[in-house]
């Protein structure tokens, strides 16, 4: 007899805010569960499970948010207010994988320009809603500020190569 494994939870909150989405099954392989994601704190996911950006560009937002967790562990720099202490531990060496990061999200802050990346880094990073982004109950303002997370997510899609956008833009220059 296989064992069935019971995989539904029964705590969720009432003040959150939950979407199912489809998962690789970590028992099957190759096989897909549905769960249920916590949107409360996460822009992306919202946007994703309200269909307002599509698999790509929530992919390459997820991507860009794991360089920033990469590139952010290891060596800090040194903070002269604080009062010195023996015994400090000494600072992580970094690794091949944060220094990929770091490239990656300087030429991704290359590619977007200032604006962009500020807004993007606010809601994927910080976690911000569009209402906090754009600082006003101003209907008008909050679009804008999610039409400009949509046009940085689309370019996060073509840099990391989650999109085939670059690719028709670069066939059509040919023809």
């Amino acid at each position: 007899m296989t064992k069935i494994h019971d995989r539904r939870s029964n705590d969720v909150l009432k003040a959150g805010n939950y979407r199912p989405i489809e998962v690789d099954d970590p028992y099957e392989r190759g096989e897909k569960i549905t769960v249920l994601r916590q949107l409360r704190g996460d822009p992306l996911g919202r946007l994703h499970a309200h269909g307002q950006i599509d698999d790509a560009q929530f992919h390459a937002g997820r991507a860009y948010q794991q360089d920033w967790e990469a590139a952010e562990r290891g060596a800090r720099a040194i903070d002269p207010t604080k009062e010195a202490v023996d015994g400090g531990q000494l600072p992580e060496p970094i690794t091949e994988g944060q220094a990929k990061a770091r490239a990656r999200l300087i030429e991704v802050q290359r590619e977007l320009g200032r604006r962009l990346t500020r807004v993007l880094h606010a809601a994927l990073i910080h976690g911000m809603s569009m209402e906090e982004i754009a600082q006003s109950k101003s209907q008008s303002l909050i679009k804008l500020q999610g039409n400009l997370v949509r046009t940085g997510l689309n370019e996060l899609a073509i840099i990391y190569d989650l999109s085939n956008a670059k690719r028709q833009y670069m066939r059509e220059e040919m023809a």
